[in-house]
């Protein structure tokens, strides 16, 4: 058993490119303020544009209901986005006042 633990094990190419996507997409990425400040806006406008792709397509297209998804995901996070940043935090005089 000591002899196992001792002997490094080579990775593949396939762990190692496993290995190295996992960190890409776990890395943080920092914006600019004034593109993280349009994020909210921009998934609001995503989904209105979405949504109304749907509503001005005629016939029936197999896209359509990705595009449904589409827009409701994109307002879904807008909202949040938006609701999280702007949300003001109860002060606890306000609580003992209801």
């Amino acid at each position: 058993m000591d002899s196992a633990a001792r002997d490094a094990i080579s990775l593949s190419d396939t762990q190692q490119l496993t290995r190295t996507t996992g960190n890409l997409i776990t890395k943080k990425i920092w914006l600019p303020k004034f593109l993280y400040d349009l994020l909210p806006y921009f998934y609001i406008g995503s989904g209105v544009a979405a949504f109304f792709a749907t509503v001005y397509i005629s016939a029936w297209f197999w896209v359509l209901p990705q595009y449904l998804l589409f827009s409701v995901v994109c307002l879904h996070l807008g909202i949040i986005v938006y609701r999280r940043r702007t949300r003001r935090d109860i002060a606890p005089e306000d609580l003992d006042n209801s």
